[in-house]
C-alpha cells in the first residue's frame, strides 16, 4: 500500500494534539512558537516571537537550538502555511522526546484570515 503526503498527515495528526488559533494566540511571548515553514515562508511574515526551523532539518536542528533543550517542560506550539507540516513536526518532536508539544490547526494561512497579528522577523 502506497500512501500519499495527504495520507500521512492524516495518520500524524491521530497521533498528536491540535489547538486553536485562540489558545496560540494566548501564549504568545510566554510558550515557545515554533514555525516549521521555508525561511522565504518566514521572512515573509510570522506569529510573534516565533522561531524558525524548517521541517526539512528539524530533527537536525531542534536538539542545538537553546530554546528547545527542555524536552520534559517546555510547551511547544508548531506551525507551517495550512497545518500539515506542521501535523508531521509535531508527531516527530514526540518521537524525539518532546512530551509538551501541540500543533496549531489551520496554520499560518487561518492566522491572517481571522486578523491575528504578524511579524516581520
Amino acid at each position: 500500500m502506497t500512501l500519499s503526503a495527504m495520507d500521512l498527515v492524516a495518520i500524524a495528526k491521530q497521533n498528536i494534539t491540535e489547538t486553536e488559533l485562540k489558545t496560540v494566540k494566548q501564549a504568545l511571548s510566554k510558550e515557545l512558537i515554533l514555525d516549521v515553514r521555508e525561511p522565504e515562508e518566514h521572512i515573509a511574515g510570522c506569529l510573534p516571537g516565533a522561531v524558525n526551523i524548517p521541517r526539512g532539518v528539524l530533527e537536525f536542528k531542534i536538539g542545538n537550538h537553546p530554546k528547545f533543550q527542555n524536552k520534559q517542560e517546555a510547551k511547544i506550539y508548531v506551525y507551517c502555511q495550512t497545518g500539515g507540516r506542521s501535523a508531521l513536526a509535531t508527531e516527530t518532536l514526540q518521537r524525539l522526546g518532546y512530551k509538551n508539544v501541540v500543533s496549531m490547526a489551520g496554520g499560518f494561512k487561518a492566522w491572517t484570515e481571522d486578523g491575528h497579528q504578524v511579524a516581520q522577523p
